[in-house]
């Protein structure tokens, strides 16, 4: 196991961040731990990564504790917290270099995570100078540079824009075919795009434990269909399997079935039908989205 949790429960004052929580981590597994804001995350990310002790519980990490063998799993782990810390007035290459003595790693493991992390053309330019895309590149670079059995990220791809989102969430996917990875986040499409499994905790506890292949396989869809005029929910429930409507914007509806069949010739059959005009019709995996909405709210 990369990762286990045994029992771990975390007090501030009155407040339970954590509440009695256990799972584990497969060697090579990309797992996406979900939650709304204030959940427990990032005081898991803290203790996993030596920098908070648990109240109660054991968490382990490559096989050592956290709590008696802080070192041995610092050396393990690569962090790149929520925050991503930098010299902004330091040039790139500097700030590795820097790092790299720190770790006591080779020079030569500096050019490797450039490389891996696609920072070579940026690598001549101070940090400050650079896009949050290409800063959080070089937060990764850093903690790659020790060359961890076990990546911790915290909220990786906070504040990024779409171009820069796909560029992360590519690098993770690359990073995780080599080492274990543990991505905190409250954004469903980041673990749809990168994880294999996911956790998710509510106020302090493990609500759910999925792959996200049986997620893919359960018999549930969502189709998203705009049509040129509003229609009432009540016919749009007569589709067959029609589970739920939801009336999203002017006239674009996510109607979810509970069924594995493709709705969407259904739905233009029905459109046809109803002399409706569609504007667009997709069909969207709602299976994680309606689990995170259901134990969540």
């Amino acid at each position: 196991m990369s990762i286990e949790v045994e029992n771990i429960s975390k007090v501030y004052g009155e407040q339970k961040a954590l509440n009695n929580i256990s799972f584990s981590v497969n060697t090579g597994e990309i797992v996406g731990f979900l939650g709304p804001n204030g959940a427990g995350k990032s005081t898991l990310m803290k203790i996993l990564t030596t920098y908070i002790n648990a109240t109660e519980g054991i968490a382990k990490v490559s096989g050592f504790q956290v709590e008696t063998h802080k070192q041995d799993v610092q050396k393990s782990v690569g962090y790149l917290p929520e925050h991503n810390p930098l010299y902004l007035e330091m040039y790139v290459k500097e700030y590795l270099t820097f790092n790299a003595g720190i770790y006591k790693t080779s020079k030569t493991r500096i050019d490797d995570v450039i490389e891996l992390t696609g920072l070579t053309p940026e690598s001549h330019k101070k940090i400050g100078e650079l896009s949050k895309g290409y800063r959080q590149r070089v937060g990764l670079a850093n903690a790659l540079l020790h060359d961890p059995s076990v990546l911790i990220l915290d909220e990786p791809t906070t504040g990024l824009d779409p171009n820069q989102l796909v560029d992360i969430r590519h690098l993770i996917k690359n990073i995780g075919k080599d080492k274990t990875v543990f991505l905190s986040t409250h954004i469903m499409q980041e673990v749809e795009a990168i994880c294999d499994r996911v956790i998710i905790i509510n106020k302090g506890e493990i609500v759910a434990d999925k792959k996200l292949k049986d997620l893919r396989d359960e018999k549930e869809q969502t189709v998203v269909v705009e049509f040129d005029y509003r229609v009432e929910d009540a016919f749009l429930l007569k589709l067959p399997n029609a589970k739920t409507v939801k009336n999203t914007h002017d006239f674009i509806y996510e109607i979810t079935f509970s069924t594995g069949e493709d709705m969407r010739s259904h739905v233009f059959d029905f459109a046809h039908d109803n002399e409706l005009k569609i504007l667009q019709l997709n069909q969207k995996n709602a299976s994680l989205e309606s689990l995170f909405r259901e134990l969540t709210s």
